[in-house]
């Protein structure tokens, strides 16, 4: 048979691509139904929806399509060419929304759910895994998506719904977000220990306003605290290196390319000293940041819950 198409009004193939799925959606689930079945009665049987109410959605389809859908024998039904065509992606697009529906449900569960969590790097080696371990011990099957990064660009995924939580430095100051603060960390100046400095053990910041800086990009958090504990000591750093991970920058200071002041390594590294910086104060905030409004799956509320709980021990002693 071929095909003549329908001479119903039909959706302008110049509309937008989103008013399209908003009237055709709610109706694939029915005309898969009855195009499995071939019958109005049994699908509407089987749906458990009123056949009245089936009968309207094919026909509304059938008319925002713009194309037969059916060949009708009484209440039998048989699909055409184009029926069947369209069927294949139906049925491929329910199959995906029922996946996506099922891992957002298991993501929700609250013993097995998952937890989208953030981290900066210098958190990795000792706090996080000593958060997670202590976490398990009450929820051992709740998953975690695990990536450590800079402040800003952890920010940005968690305005973008990426993230459930992070935890940053500083912690951040938004109206669209909510912030907590959960301990503070020393910062050291770390020189070379061959340097003139490593014989001290305190030194003022302003003590090293001629040395050569080693520092993390723009956009780290612990970046924006070096200039600007700098400034309040009364100098700019003159930045000979700028690198992402501070383990990197605590390496080149080992190799004489400058100091850095950064925060205490998870292993004492050898080749550098580390001296406590007595005026400004030097320390930085850490606290876990979340955006506000969002309402929270049980294992995201358990970890919230959990990381406040931590507040002032939340960094390894």
């Amino acid at each position: 048979m071929v095909h003549q198409p329908s001479s119903r009004p039909r959706l302008s193939r110049s509309g937008d691509t989103e008013d399209i799925v908003a009237l055709l959606a709610p109706r694939l689930a029915h005309f898969a139904g009855v195009a499995r079945t071939e019958h109005v009665t049994r699908a509407a049987q089987e749906m458990n929806v009123p056949q009245s109410t089936l009968s309207r959605a094919l026909v509304r389809l059938e008319a925002d399509l713009g194309v037969d859908l059916f060949v009708r024998h009484g209440r039998t039904l048989a699909l055409t060419v184009a029926g069947r065509t369209f069927l294949g992606s139906v049925e491929r697009a329910l199959a995906e929304v029922e996946r996506a529906a099922e891992e957002v449900r298991a993501d929700a569960d609250p013993a097995t759910g998952k937890v989208a969590f953030r981290f900066l790097h210098t958190m990795g080696a000792e706090t996080v895994p000593g958060l997670l371990h202590a976490f398990r011990a009450d929820h051992p099957r709740v998953r975690f998506s695990l990536v450590q990064n800079y402040g800003e660009a952890m920010l940005e995924r968690l305005r973008a719904g990426e993230l459930d939580l992070c935890l940053t430095s500083p912690v951040p100051d938004a109206p669209d977000l909510v912030a907590r603060r959960l301990d503070e960390q020393k910062l050291r100046l770390v020189v070379p220990a061959d340097h003139p400095l490593a014989a001290r053990r305190r030194i003022r910041l302003a003590e090293a306003a001629d040395e050569n800086f080693v520092t993390l990009e723009p956009g780290y958090g612990l970046r924006r605290i070096t200039d600007a504990l700098c400034a309040e000591a009364g100098f700019r750093p003159k930045v000979a290196f700028e690198g992402e991970e501070a383990e990197t920058l605590r390496g080149l200071v080992a190799a004489g390319l400058g100091v850095a002041l950064l925060p205490p390594p998870a292993v004492p590294r050898p080749g550098v000293v580390e001296l406590t910086v007595t005026a400004p104060r030097a320390a930085r905030e850490i606290g876990v940041a979340w955006l506000a409004g969002r309402a929270d799956t049980p294992p995201v509320a358990a970890f919230k819950k959990f990381l406040l709980s931590r507040r002032g021990s939340l960094l390894p002693s």
